[in-house]
């Protein structure tokens, strides 16, 4: 006879559970469900690296990104286009190609470190939408507001034209990032077939941002990734904040590009005569044709102004039949007495 098992105290057995048990059957348990949130897969091949802390700040990120590139949009197209942060997600690079449609718009960024000239031999991945790709183009081209969406992958010439969309979100991209990870990003190639896409390792994860786009009465995405080996700085604990207090490093060509900008810069340039005094019976008896004595001497100093301040003394003359001044001294900044136009 096979012995009977020790229940335990703290449950109470019927008499049927005990009649069981002297016959050598263990008695029927209940079997106790645990609720299914209670266990969680986990991929210890690719663990997930977003928490909760650096999703706020992602989402915070991208939504400036969605704000500029709103704005900046909007001026290229001439209409109204609605743009929205759908998700900041971690997937796997092959997830992110199974997601992509079937005839997409897929621009490819090479990837190079800041820190030194060697590429980073992974690519990040823009997708613009069907919808929004062929908008575009209508808009671009002169078209009227109405999406005209094709069935069809973009000819070179269309290719060319959202290549522009393409490089404005990789600038803005580079531009969220800089703060955290030092990338540089650089346009390389364009695909339409996801299958075809070999920017990272199948298994490799990607961090993914989707943006919707509402316009013209239809909708689309527009989709970034970026390989997570290269923001590894932004996810390791402390890494965000340090390089966020390094100083920036200038970009190359970058002085020359804003010295090129400040000197095509206008501003207004005026020369005044010094103040004279005139009584209110010469102000009016002022007609068409009117001479003014001044008193001014001609080789009086006249106060060249740049913008509303006054910064250099010169001399007034003619250059051919045109009127000039020739530049003798630099003055302060300091505003100039009142003109004549606050005398009575």
């Amino acid at each position: 006879m096979t012995a009977p098992r020790t229940p335990n105290t703290s449950q109470q057995l019927s008499q049927k559970d005990i009649d069981k048990m002297m016959l050598g059957v263990a008695p029927e348990r209940p079997v106790v469900q645990r609720p299914l949130s209670d266990v969680q897969i986990y991929d210890f091949r690719r663990p997930h690296r977003v928490s909760k802390d650096r999703l706020r700040t992602l989402e915070a990120m991208y939504g400036r990104l969605v704000k500029s590139f709103e704005g900046w949009l909007m001026g290229r197209v001439r209409g109204v286009v609605e743009l929205r942060l759908q998700s900041v997600e971690q997937l796997s690079f092959g997830e992110y190609i199974l997601s992509l449609p079937t005839s997409c718009n897929s621009f490819l960024l090479d990837i190079k470190d800041r820190a030194g000239d060697d590429a980073v031999g992974e690519q990040a991945v823009i997708d613009i939408g069907r919808e929004l790709a062929y908008f575009l183009v209508d808009r671009l081209f002169g078209g009227g507001s109405e999406a005209t969406i094709l069935d069809r992958a973009m000819t070179p010439i269309e290719r060319l034209a959202v290549r522009v969309v393409a490089e404005r979100v990789m600038a803005l991209v580079q531009e969220i990032w800089e703060d955290h990870v030092e990338l540089e990003l650089g346009l390389s190639g364009f695909e339409s077939i996801p299958e075809i896409i070999q920017a990272a390792a199948r298994e490799a994860p990607v961090l993914v941002t989707n943006i919707y786009a509402s316009f013209a009465g239809t909708s689309s995405l527009v989709s970034i990734a970026l390989p997570l080996s290269v923001l590894e700085k932004f996810f390791v604990t402390g890494s965000a904040n340090a390089v966020a207090h390094t100083p920036r490093r200038e970009l190359p060509g970058q002085r020359q590009i804003t010295e090129g900008a400040l000197r095509g810069t206008r501003v207004e340039v005026a020369a005044r005569l010094p103040d004279f005094r005139l009584s209110m019976r010469d102000i009016a008896g002022l007609k068409t044709g009117s001479m003014l004595a001044t008193g001014i001497p001609v080789d009086s100093d006249v106060n060249l102004l740049v913008g509303d301040q006054p910064r250099f003394k010169s001399a007034a003359g003619r250059v051919g039949r045109k009127l000039a001044v020739r530049v003798l001294d630099p003055l302060t900044s300091d505003p100039l007495p009142h003109s004549m136009d606050d005398h009575s």
